[in-house]
């Protein structure tokens, strides 16, 4: 997809919900859907789906609603690449080894490869086939082993020290799970997933509720 044609961000958190949500759907024997129950089970409006189906140049049978499968297929050829892109997780504590677990065969087109830590112990250990490397041979190692994404749950002081090997290593793509602002050059295209912002988002909302 050429530079002129990137998709919005929100329109892409938007498309991966969708295909969550016709998965199971589709595993539970469902074959078409309206956007407007779409739109329900993601508590948005029928018109916001059917704006982005449009914008990434989705039709449908209008008698019928949307072909599930038909629909899975198409938003995955906007969302995949036609290649499997090799992942990395730096940080093998508690939440590297989660996200390890949880994503293992998700989805076919994204696929962790190596994990990194500082630990002694943690190193040559392999978790759900993933062997977990030294961090301090992770640039070289990313270069053997084609990673393209990071996914970053170590503490912020260590993030930053590493910084300059992530950007040498080639990655194009950073999911920060770490609380530290990280300034990469812009080829690489950085994620932060905040939980203290997130939390006070949610407690925003319920302070403001009524009981």
């Amino acid at each position: 997809m050429s530079i002129e044609n990137i998709i919005p961000e929100k329109t892409i958190e938007r498309l991966s919900e969708y295909r969550r949500v016709l998965l199971r759907l589709k595993d539970n024997g469902h074959t078409h859907l309206f956007s407007h129950t779409l739109a329900a089970k993601l508590g948005i409006t029928a018109v916001q789906v059917r704006r982005d189906l449009m914008l990434i140049g989705f039709s449908s049978d209008t008698k019928r609603g949307y072909e599930i499968e038909n629909l899975i297929d198409f938003i995955g050829k906007v969302l995949d690449d036609d290649n499997i892109i090799n992942v990395g997780v730096v940080g093998m504590g508690k939440l590297g080894q989660a996200i390890t677990r949880y994503f293992s065969g998700k989805r076919s087109k994204l696929k962790i490869v190596c994990a990194f830590d500082s630990d002694p112990r943690k190193i040559d250990a392999v978790l759900d086939d993933i062997k977990c490397y030294d961090v301090n041979t992770l640039e070289q190692t990313i270069k053997e082993q084609s990673v393209r994404m990071l996914i970053l749950c170590l503490p912020s002081s260590e993030a930053r020290r590493l910084m300059p090997s992530i950007i040498n290593s080639g990655v194009r793509g950073v999911l920060n799970f770490t609380s530290a602002y990280l300034n990469f050059p812009p080829e690489i295209y950085v994620e932060d997933y905040d939980i203290i912002t997130l939390l006070e988002k949610v407690a925003y909302f319920v302070k403001n509720s009524k009981d």
